[in-house]
């Protein structure tokens, strides 16, 4: 896997490479103002909307050179996808997505940060969503380039945010919306966290910390795969075509449950078939979960394809219908040739821009194996089913970084657990027997959770600890901890998610007054 991973990093940073896909994105880009401009010729305003097509898809791209990266970084991270099959998966899923639940009616005003009435002059709402797509655009692509992965949702927020205070002053913004995505900074992230190292913790102990694990994943793998196939049979039908068929959540978990329930039948066969030949051992549970796995990126990715191509497509569907009629309207109808600016754009750019935070979020915080990037996609379902059914604003892309960080910080607890107890052990034995057992603390910090749980068995058991100073102590916890968590990762991607909605307001902020400027001038 690391072999995959390097091969396709290598050779989409290369100077020649990164020459060739900019140019296939101006390419890109071009087609699109070329053909906004045969198919918008005589409309008022045509110009304008060509402009605000091609901000369109340069901020497709940059949805798909970022965010989609956490639809499928865990599955790549893990080994249960190599990047190349993740790139495919996810623009065919995203694109799909797009066209097929993406909808044919977009708010104007995302998440209602500011009012639509507040802005009866055409042109100064013009202005304002194409200040705010560009920014957001902006944003991101500095967020891609810093390798940083953040909300697009928040970041088109924060440019209509901006804009519209430019536009109409302070008092236009709905300060209790914007509180509430504030708050989603927290909600987001905790909540998937906690429940990604929830299901960890469950499997572990139920499954991996078994002496008989093949017995232990006959009983509970089918189980935990189920939760999985109603979380994500729930959230398919409440988010992902929600446009097509409208459910409350209660239709929507009784779909879910038929869903889990023959996907339980269907893994309960699997693992009786494979109990004979399989190792008893973590790569062998870990094996059970690779098909879930690419399931669950396929179907993440939809569901992102059909509700964040509005981010991309709803300023350029909202430019659109003000042109067309000469009136600023609170939900606008999505042309065709919008849609397919936004999903193209999408799939386009997370193949040429995405395996770089494909890679910062699978492999860069926090080592991922199948089972930990299960419970990942795991929480990002279930939290999003919580959230919609408590009216609490969440980012999918705080949640999934949540998970991600959340299995880590669990495995980093268990190792720091596990060594207290070693270390407890150890201060009893006399200072004659420390020389001879150096080779065991030594095995001790290379393993895994799962071996460091046998090898303090073996050591309770045999009496063959090895003593530890405290200021050795503390050394070793700091190692576990660095190893476990890279926490330079965890301050930049906080850093990033604290400043995008401030830092694509301003952007968008500036960039107002520039158009007003030059359309005015």
């Amino acid at each position: 896997m690391p072999q995959n991973v390097s091969f396709m990093d290598s050779a989409l940073t290369s100077k020649q490479t990164e020459r060739f896909r900019l140019g296939i994105s101006l390419f890109f880009l071009m087609i699109v103002w070329l053909f906004v401009g045969q198919i918008g010729e005589g409309m008022p305003g045509n110009s304008l909307l060509m402009a605000a097509a091609v901000i369109g898809g340069y901020m497709a791209l940059n949805i798909g050179a970022n965010d989609v990266a956490n639809n499928v970084g865990p599955a790549v991270g893990s080994g249960a996808l190599s990047l190349g099959g993740a790139i495919l998966l996810a623009a065919i899923f995203e694109a799909s997505g797009s066209l097929i639940a993406g909808g044919d009616v977009v708010s104007t005003i995302k998440k209602g940060i500011i009012s639509p009435a507040s802005f009866t002059d055409v042109q100064t709402f013009v202005w304002l969503m194409t200040a705010a797509l560009l920014a957001g655009a902006l944003w991101l692509n500095l967020a891609t380039w810093m390798g940083a992965p953040v909300s697009t949702t928040h970041s088109i927020v924060g440019g209509v945010l901006g804009a519209g205070i430019a536009a109409g002053g302070w008092g236009v913004a709905n300060w209790g919306v914007m509180g509430a995505i504030v708050a989603s900074w927290v909600i987001s992230p905790v909540l998937g966290g906690l429940i990604a190292a929830f299901f960890l913790y469950v499997i572990k102990q139920t499954v991996l910390y078994q002496s008989n694990m093949v017995a232990a994943a006959r009983r509970m793998v089918p189980w935990v795969v189920s939760v999985m196939a109603w979380a994500f049979g729930t959230y398919l039908m409440l988010k992902g075509v929600k446009h097509i068929i409208k459910v409350d959540f209660l239709e929507a978990a009784l779909v879910g449950l038929g869903f889990a329930a023959v996907v339980f039948v269907l893994m309960r066969l699997l693992i009786r078939r494979r109990a004979a030949t399989m190792t008893n051992g973590e790569e062998g549970v870990n094996n059970l979960f690779t098909w879930p796995l690419i399931f669950a990126a396929a179907l993440l990715s939809f569901a992102h394809g059909a509700n964040d191509v509005a981010n991309a497509i709803g300023p350029l569907a909202a430019i659109n219908e003000a042109l067309a009629h000469g009136a600023v309207a609170t939900a606008a109808s999505i042309p065709l040739w919008v849609m397919m600016v936004g999903a193209i754009g999408l799939a386009l750019g997370l193949t040429l821009f995405g395996p770089r935070l494909i890679k910062t979020v699978g492999s860069e915080i926090t080592e991922l194996d199948k089972t930990r990037a299960f419970c990942i996609a795991l929480s990002a379902a279930i939290t999003v089913i919580i959230a919609s059914q408590l009216g609490l604003p969440v980012s999918s892309t705080h949640i999934a970084l949540g998970g991600v960080f959340g299995v880590g910080f669990l495995r980093e607890y268990l190792k720091r657990s596990y060594a207290s107890q070693l270390h407890t052990i150890i201060e009893n034995h006399d200072p004659e027997d420390r020389e001879r057992l150096e080779g065991f603390l030594s095995r001790f910090r290379e393993a895994t959770v799962e071996e460091m749980a046998v090898m303090l068995k073996g050591a309770k058991k045999n009496k063959s600890e090895v003593p530890l100073s405290k200021k050795e102590r503390k050394r070793l916890k700091k190692i576990y901890q660095e190893e476990l968590v890279k926490r330079s990762q965890l301050v930049r991607i906080a850093a990033a998610w604290i400043i995008t909605v401030p830092a694509s307001a301003a952007m968008a902020a500036v960039l107002f007054f520039t158009v007003r400027g030059i359309m005015v001038g």
